[in-house]
């Protein structure tokens, strides 16, 4: 049974050249899904839809035989669009597909326009395909597909089956190093159900907030943290093997026998020299904070502390050393497992819980506590940056002032708005009872009061995706919109 809501879902469809865009919507205009879609093309000789699918072809709208409609984009959209509304009765959803070269900006900036448009459309999604076979090769050479996955909400990560799982894995992290905040779906031959791709409400922050609560999690200098209780003395940290489920723990007077045979010499810190593809690293950050319990709770109490742990100077640590842990604070740390077998003394002085937050997730590395396994852990979203275009997350508690909140805006879609693809967050501005949702494209920006925020934390979420982005900057701009 097809509804008609008040508000017509729009999908904006992008991806680069030979990605599969072409493939998902000949299955849109041709299976027998159920849906009534209205789909848009920017040209529709490209599409390659089987001419036995089109009613009327010489109209500018064509109806075919499961129910949808297609139409060509030789015009202006917002006409298109215009002529849409006078079928509404033929279709539920809009998806709208852009050119393989195109940013797909403009045609989500259609809908903050004007009113009309806003009460008549809601934007549901931005959906960027991928092309696993090429996506490395096309990313390094060309500026279009970083951009389009920077706006997207959905990234469906196409063509799987012809590339290992290894590679599966390292381009995953280039995508959300890139976008921290879009959902990856794999796929082959475009293979992805429709009721993943359309109607999903990714551009409704509080629907989207409602079904993943880590939805605008921040950008954290770490991917891993896990919490344990430990009693006092020295335990390895060992990176390169399996876990090993026997004791190794060590009393503080024999911490100088867990030395074994590799990397038998000193290591100088020159700094990262990351490379996921063939996991080379000269050294891993880590942060070592104690937490009053081992817990769940006492985790995500301890990320801002371990965020700060982290903009503090690291001691370095060579391989076979000592990371001597102080009981009142974080300690932050950059160990040397550039070699095989890298082991470390974990220095344990007073009992107590633990928390271990790791740059990157440990298991890249086969890094784990001997013997030991956490009360508690959390993955954290990739942070790994893509050349110039990267995410930046706020999260602060402290109201905001509107005016001030405006002004800070306001100047930042003025100077900084090209530069900034998408952004989206939860506001709590002083004197609204209402939590105030906001989400743009450049320089397009919309905001609009939900829930209340009854017995829910007051806590702003704000995130930015775009190129050259400083983070000071940003943060500089959020601290003038405060309440005093």
């Amino acid at each position: 049974m097809s509804v008609t809501p008040s508000r017509v879902p729009v999908t904006v469809l992008t991806g680069f050249l030979g990605s599969g865009k072409t493939t998902l919507l000949n299955r849109i205009l041709s299976e027998n899904h159920g849906k009534r879609i209205a789909v848009i093309e920017n040209e529709f000789g490209e599409v390659g839809v089987d001419s036995e699918l089109v009613i009327g072809a010489e109209e500018e709208l064509f109806e075919t035989n499961n129910g949808c409609i297609c139409c060509t984009v030789r015009g202006d959209l917002i006409r298109i669009l215009g002529q849409l509304m006078k079928r509404r009765d033929k279709f539920d959803y809009i998806l709208i597909e852009t050119t393989g070269m195109a940013d797909p900006g403009p045609v989500a900036q259609t809908f903050f326009l004007d009113d009309e448009l806003k009460n008549t459309f809601q934007l549901d999604a931005i959906v960027t395909m991928v092309d696993a076979k090429h996506f490395e090769q096309h990313v390094d050479e060309l500026n279009e597909p970083a951009e389009q996955v920077a706006f997207a909400d959905l990234v469906l990560l196409n063509k799987t089956d012809l590339v290992d799982a290894a590679a599966l894995e390292r381009i995953e992290r280039r995508i959300r190093g890139i976008n921290g905040t879009a959902k990856i779906l794999r796929t082959k031959n475009a293979d992805a159900p429709i009721d993943k791709v359309l109607n999903v409400g990714a551009f409704d922050l509080q629907r989207a907030l409602n079904v993943d609560s880590a939805f605008l999690e921040p950008e954290y200098p770490f991917e891993w943290g896990g919490v344990y209780q430990l009693t006092e003395g020295d335990y390895l940290l060992r990176a390169g093997g399996e876990h090993d489920e026997h004791a190794h723990q060590h009393s503080h007077e024999d911490s100088g026998h867990v030395h074994g045979e590799h990397c038998n010499h000193e290591h100088e810190h020159h700094g990262h020299d990351h490379s996921h593809g063939d996991h080379v690293h000269e050294d891993l950050e880590l942060v070592v904070l104690p937490l009053p319990t081992a817990s769940a709770e006492a985790l995500n109490a301890g990320i801002e502390q371990a965020v700060r742990g982290f903009a503090e100077p690291a001691s370095v640590v060579n391989c076979h050393g000592e990371i001597s842990v102080r009981p009142e604070g974080p300690a932050h740390f950059a160990i040397d497992i550039s070699h095989a077998g890298a082991e470390f003394a974990l220095n344990i002085r007073q009992a107590g819980a633990y928390a271990l937050f790791f740059e990157h997730h440990p298991l890249e590395f086969g890094l784990h506590l001997a013997g030991q396994r956490p009360s508690a852990e959390r993955r954290f979203a990739s942070h790994h940056h893509d050349d110039d275009i990267s995410s930046i997350g706020i999260t602060d508690p402290r109201p905001l002032d509107p005016a001030k909140l405006n002004q800070w805006l306001d100047y930042l879609l003025k100077t900084r708005g090209q530069d900034i693809f998408r952004m989206k967050g939860v506001l709590n501005v002083k004197g609204e009872d209402r939590r105030q949702v906001f989400h743009g494209v450049h320089m397009m920006f919309d905001a609009q009061a939900e829930r209340p925020w009854g017995n829910t934390p007051r806590v702003n979420h704000l995130v930015f995706i775009g190129r050259d982005l400083d983070r000071a900057e940003f943060e500089a701009g959020f601290e003038s919109a405060v309440a005093k």
